[in-house]
């Protein structure tokens, strides 16, 4: 990952030993040839056709590159034409995925394993530090005798060939002009040197280690997603107390439940152990299993990430070709390290990993949009009216389609495996196409867990609105009962009177949450009223059955006067929101970090809805902010997250829990 995403410039052991180990596997190649051993791609045919047998070794190397050389690439692809019909996806290869190949095999062949002489190495650890990188076939890998077909477009490359075609800073160019540019000359490929710079398992190794990484990214990201949307649904850090790890040991659970809880730790909103804030009846004594059971459903896919990223550090750091030189037993090893079963594997589970982990994140999203579900926040984390603003309505929808993609992704590639070459090849990995899926899996997470950081954000800022509304509004309404009602009530009367007062007020409010604000204003303080007239019924009447005249008025009054402080207090403190956010205020350390990445660095802003949509005539200065559509403003968030930018807020979170971090996260 340095050299994709830090533009880090491989180099090469200088060591003589490194030399040496290299060369010898090449001389003790030349004594085997000379002295009459058959050796399978050196004197022989290829896979199903090795019954042939030729002396010809040169011209048997390039006949293996001419025959694997078979993928399809337009003029379009290779950069020499511009598009035409608007209607084709690209046939070549990503050029990471390529620069990953071409450092792996390098790695590989290094090892003295393999008969490369150490200039083809050195040729292409060139072209790597002047950032020239063949064009390459997508498809056509069964990864079976290792990639063969992209391999050998990387070994055509090195040879020179006026029909490979390299990415250069000017532009495409052939293979044989791009050695030019470095003043090498075209590689004549000796004794094995084709097989050995093809036969390998390094483009699945490759794309499996950039695809893992981002895993591993998203499964990190989906904790602290959840620790965001826990505080926004006032949900308790009880569930991940380390009691339920230490009764069911399982590690994965055991280091997800540290994790989110550190994640929480400082937060005004998460709920604590003790918390009776939801002991009344209607209230949902526990979060809902998306919340409360995240640590489970999280761990079992650290492990299998874990299991995975020791499979590809293994084949990265292996020799993976055939035959293999045995320097110290002065022979060759026939067999299959070729196949790539480990990487398949690796994909398979890091693919359901992901389907798991966008799961939870799809439940959790919609819990946070759903207004019967999300604890008194308003439908669809609108801000303004919902009669015209369904903000998150469209964002829900959305993740729905990417959670169906990613489930679709989700099922095995190694149960559709076909027999190849002559029936050679009758059982292949298929580990570049289960990696290349896996990519298309890190690609739909990523789009999950961009919308859902945006979601969350808002639902945060929503949620803190609300305690900023009623932290201002019970001092307000209690001066409006103090003025009218404590003149006609004794101080413990009054007192019963305002606690219920509140009580349903507040109550109300989170049972309104779909009306527009003046007519929910209405409606809160005429729900009110019955508790009010109620406790003046029974604490103002002597002898009779009717309320006085003045108790009446009072009534009337308050009616008013509660109406307009809400309206008020309501109107001020949303004003001071959107001018100011305190929102951090209330979070913990390290969801406050990334939230203040989402708002500061990334400048993603609050949606306040209708006003925000962008228009011909559309006032920027009316809401204060650019006028994006919501899409966009999520794809900022997107492009933080596949470019590596997110990782490093997000890291910092990790380390600064103080938990011990596996591999796995």
């Amino acid at each position: 990952m340095r050299l994709l995403r830090y533009n880090a410039h491989p180099t090469l052991d200088k060591s003589p030993a490194f030399a040496k180990r290299i060369e010898d596997s090449v001389i003790l190649l030349k004594q085997l040839i000379e002295e009459g051993k058959i050796i399978y791609g050196v004197n022989t045919g290829f896979g199903g056709s090795a019954g042939t047998r030729s002396k010809k070794s040169e011209a048997l190397q390039s006949a293996l590159l001419q025959h694997h050389q078979f993928g399809i690439l337009t003029p379009l692809d290779q950069g020499l034409a511009a598009a035409h019909s608007g209607l084709e996806s690209s046939h070549a290869m990503p050029q990471p995925w390529v620069k990953g190949t071409m450092l792996v095999r390098c790695n590989t062949v290094a090892r003295g394993h393999s008969s490369v002489s150490l200039h083809i190495i050195e040729t292409m650890v060139a072209l790597l530090q002047n950032d020239l990188i063949p064009v390459v076939p997508l498809r056509g890998s069964i990864s079976a005798s290792g990639d063969l077909s992209p391999l050998s477009y990387v070994a055509g490359t090195v040879a020179g060939s006026p029909d490979i075609y390299v990415q250069s800073a000017t532009g495409v160019i052939s293979a044989e002009r791009a050695l030019a540019q470095l003043n090498l000359p075209p590689v004549t490929l000796g004794p094995k040197e084709g097989l050995g710079l093809m036969n390998g398992t390094a483009t699945s190794a490759a794309v499996g280690s950039i695809v893992l990484y981002e895993a591993h990214q998203i499964t990190v990201l989906s904790q602290l997603l959840t620790a965001m949307t826990l505080e926004a649904l006032l949900g308790t850090v009880a569930s991940f107390d380390s009691f339920f790890a230490e009764v069911r040991p399982h590690r994965g659970q055991m280091e997800s439940a540290r994790i989110i809880r550190h994640f929480l730790n400082g937060s005004r909103l998460a709920r604590g152990h003790h918390d009776d804030a939801r002991q009344s009846a209607g209230l949902i004594y526990q979060d809902r299993y998306a919340l409360r059971t995240a640590s489970q459903w999280v761990g079992p896919q650290m492990e299998d990430l874990l299991l995975a990223n020791e499979q590809v550090t293994v084949e990265l750091n292996s020799t993976t070709d055939n035959p293999l030189i045995d320097l110290a037993d002065q022979k060759p090893h026939h067999g299959g390290n070729f196949q790539a079963v480990s990487i398949t594997s690796a994909m398979e589970k890091t693919r359901l990993a992901l389907q798991m982990v966008g799961k939870m994140l799809f439940a959790q999203c919609s819990e946070l949009i759903n207004p019967t579900l999300n604890n008194g926040l308003p439908p669809n984390l609108a801000i303004d009216d919902p009669s015209l603003s369904f903000t998150m309505k469209g964002v829900d929808i959305g993740m729905a389609s990417y959670m169906s993609e990613l489930a679709f992704l989700a099922n095995p590639v190694s149960s559709h495996v076909q027999s190849a070459e002559m029936h050679n090849q009758a059982i292949n990995s298929l580990a570049l196409l289960s990696a290349r899926y896996t990519s298309h899996a890190v690609e739909l997470t990523s789009f999950m867990s961009a919308s859902y950081l945006y979601t969350v954000c808002q639902a945060l800022d929503v949620r803190v609105v609300q305690i900023n509304f009623f932290q201002a509004l019970e001092p307000a309404l209690y001066t409006v009962n103090q003025r009218i009602f404590l003149p006609l009530l004794s101080d413990a009367d009054f007192d019963e009177l305002n606690t219920s007062v509140w009580d349903h007020v507040q109550s109300t409010w989170h049972q309104t949450a779909d009306q527009d604000y003046q007519d929910r204003f209405t409606h809160v303080i005429d729900a009110t009223l019955a508790v009010v007239t109620r406790i003046l019924f029974f604490s103002t009447r002597d002898t009779g059955a009717c309320i006085s005249p003045a108790v009446q008025k009072a009534v009337a009054n308050w009616r008013s006067s509660a109406h307009s402080v809400l309206s008020e207090t309501h109107t001020t403190i949303r004003t001071r929101f959107f001018q100011q956010q305190n929102t951090p205020e209330f979070l913990s350390h390290a969801t406050r970090k990334m939230y203040l990445y989402v708002r500061q660095t990334l400048g993603v802003p609050i949606h306040q809805g209708l006003i925000d949509h962008p228009t011909p005539t559309a006032d920027c200065a009316a809401s204060g902010s650019t006028k994006k559509t919501i899409g966009s403003w999520i794809s900022i968030i997107y492009e933080a997250l596949r470019s590596g930018k997110l990782h490093e807020p997000l890291m910092e979170c990790l380390i600064e829990t103080g938990v011990v971090v596996s591999s796995a996260s």
